[in-house]
Order: C-alpha cells, then structure tokens, then sequence
C-alpha cells in the first residue's frame, strides 16, 4: 500500500480555469486549462511520492483512502468550550468531492496512470489536530480476480 501526506489541496477554483478563445473567422470556444497554481501543487505531489519511493505509476485497479485534515483555527479551544461534539463544524474546509476530484487529477501520471483506475474510493474529513492542515492519502492496488469474486459474492447474496 502506498502512504503519502500531502499538502493540502488547491480548490478546483484555482485549479482549473477556463477561457474564451475566438479563432479568425471561427466560432468562439471555451477552453479549460490546468493552471500554474495547479501545476505547482502537481510537482510537490511528485516530489513527495518520488521521495517515498515510487517510480512508476501503478496500472492497475486502486482503492483509495483520503483524511483531509484543515487548519484548526485560531479561537478552536473556545470553540470547544462552547461546543465540544461540534465545535469543527464550521471550520474552513474544502468539500470531499472537490478534494477528491483535484487530488485524483493531482495523482495521475505519479502514482496510478489514469484515474479511471480508482475502483473504491474513501473519503473523510478530520478534526483539525493543531498539525498543518493536509491530506493523507493511502492507495491500494487491487487484483482484478479478487474484485470479480466479490462481484459474484454480492450477485449471489442478493
């Protein structure tokens, strides 16, 4: 299993923009482009799946398990007072599926080949635990038989 801790994601605001393009005498089309900001959170995920050791990326079916931690801010204990169960709810946060979808795009081409390839998939936001707000992300390739097996387990059972 691959264990990565990344920094914490660029919103899909920032990481893809979009612009109108109009050719001579053509129609206008839009375009949309991954953006610098976007390209330089890429080349730290690199850097960093590089660092512990991957060379090629995984080609085959993954599972994945994302824990995205926010920064705590700065008021988090009187939060806590007032609220212990929920004193996180309105801390800042991106969504799990804007996550999940900058993160997948961040990983392909560095540890699997397409993102396609993500077969399972869990998600979940954390309790800022006073540590840089991050991501952790943990992939598992899975072996084809064993998906299919448990398909026919399920088609059976239900």
């Amino acid at each position: 299993m691959i264990h990565l801790t990344l920094p914490y994601p660029v919103s899909a605001n920032v990481y893809w923009a979009t612009r109108v393009v109009k050719a001579k005498g053509g129609p206008a089309r839009a375009m949309t482009y991954v953006t610098k900001e976007a390209e330089a959170f890429r080349e730290q995920v690199r850097g960093i799946a590089r660092a512990a050791g991957l060379a090629q990326p995984l080609t085959c079916r993954v599972e994945m398990w994302i824990r995205l931690y926010p920064a705590r801010p700065q008021d988090w204990a009187r939060r806590a007072r007032l609220d212990p169960a929920g004193w996180d709810d309105d801390v800042r946060c991106m969504d799990l599926g804007n996550c999940e979808k900058v993160l997948s795009d961040a990983l392909e081409g560095i540890v699997f080949d397409n993102d396609a390839r993500i077969w399972r998939q869990h998600k979940e936001r954390m309790e800022p635990d006073g540590g840089p707000a991050r991501v952790i992300v943990a992939v598992k390739p899975l072996a084809a038989r064993l998906i299919a097996q448990q398909g026919l387990q399920l088609e059976r059972a239900a």
